[in-house]
C-alpha cells in the first residue's frame, strides 16, 4: 500500500515556475515508477509526466515537453514536477500516481493540488 501527498500547488502568473511535490509513504518507495496526472473542469485526466523506479527513464506528454521536468529522490520518497514556463492551460487539478513499473496501470493515487496560471 502506497499513501501519496502532493503539495507546492497555487495561484501563479503566466510564464512562472511552480515545483509540486508528492511524498509518498512506505519502505517500497523506489519500487514503484510514479506518474504527475491533471484535470482540467470539464476535461478527462491526462498523463503530464511519469518516471521509473531508478529515475532513469522518463516520459512526457508533448505539452510538458521542454517545459517540465519529472525527477525524484528516494531518499526522501518524494517525486517533483518542475514546471516552468507556465500557461494559463496548464490550470488542472495535478495529481500524483504509483504504479507497479514503468508501464502498469496506476493504482495508487494523491488527492491533488490546485495550479492556476493566470494571464
Amino acid at each position: 500500500q502506497v499513501q501519496l501527498v502532493e503539495s507546492g500547488g497555487g495561484l501563479v502568473q503566466a510564464g512562472g515556475s511552480l515545483r509540486l511535490s508528492c511524498a509518498a509513504s512506505g519502505r517500497t518507495f523506489s519500487s514503484y515508477a510514479m506518474g504527475w496526472f491533471r484535470q482540467a473542469p470539464g476535461k478527462e485526466r491526462e498523463l503530464v509526466a511519469r518516471i521509473d523506479g531508478t529515475g532513469s527513464s522518463t516520459y512526457y506528454a508533448a505539452s510538458a515537453k521542454g517545459r517540465f521536468t519529472i525527477s525524484r529522490d528516494n531518499a526522501k520518497n518524494t517525486v517533483y514536477l518542475q514546471m516552468n514556463s507556465l500557461k494559463p492551460e496548464d490550470t488542472a487539478v495535478y495529481y500524483c500516481a504509483a504504479a507497479r513499473n514503468f508501464y502498469a496501470r496506476y493504482n495508487y493515487w494523491g488527492q491533488g493540488t490546485q495550479v492556476t496560471v493566470s494571464s
